[in-house]
Order: structure tokens, then sequence, then C-alpha cells
């Protein structure tokens, strides 16, 4: 994505990082999540610290504490985003049985 891409979409991707991080109480963590999901939507080959950063104009450090030291709810947010893909996928979960099983010649041991 190009930075004008990103630029016009900026609002949905604010308001999608508010909702995904909401579990990150600290403002200043908000603000590097939203940052380091701009990296790596920018185009470019690499998606590491030091090219996302210069991508965006910002000391990479920023984004390497923010993935590394701090503390934020790293689970809470995964199942905020798990939860968001399932709901953009709605998957459709079913049953089969295997073939072998529907002969008769299934099951254990």
């Amino acid at each position: 994505m190009r930075a004008g891409e990103l630029a016009a979409v900026r609002v949905r991707l604010e308001e999608f990082t508010s909702e995904v991080f909401a579990p990150l109480v600290r403002r200043d963590w908000l603000e590097k999540s939203q940052l380091y999901l701009r990296g790596l939507l920018l185009d470019g080959r690499r998606k590491s610290m030091q090219p996302m950063a210069e991508r965006l104009g910002v000391d990479h450090q920023r984004l390497q504490q923010f993935m590394t030291s701090s503390t934020w709810p790293v689970e809470d947010v995964r199942a905020g985003l798990a939860w968001r893909a399932v709901q953009a996928v709605r998957p459709q979960v079913g049953l089969r049985s295997h073939p072998a099983a529907a002969r008769g010649h299934g099951g254990a041991g």
C-alpha cells in the first residue's frame, strides 16, 4: 500500500486499531500499535523494525520497544483479532466423516 492509499483509509484504520487494541490502556501503546500497523501496510519488502520505521519517518526504537519490551496484554489483542477475522470470513464449519469410518474401517486400534 502506498502512502497516499494509506492516508485515504487512515480514519478506518484508526477505528480498527482503537477497537482491536482496546485492551491497551496506555495511550502511548495505542499510538505505537497504530504506527506498527501502518508500517506493516506500507509498501516495502522488509517488515522488520528499521525499514518500517524509515518508511514511517520515526525512530525504530519506538517500534522495537513496543513489540519487545512493553507489557501490553498480547493474548487480549490476539483474541480481538481472531474475533474480527471470524466475523470477516464467516467460516462454515461442519463435521464430515472420514471415508474409511463410513465403510466401517475407522476407529482406533
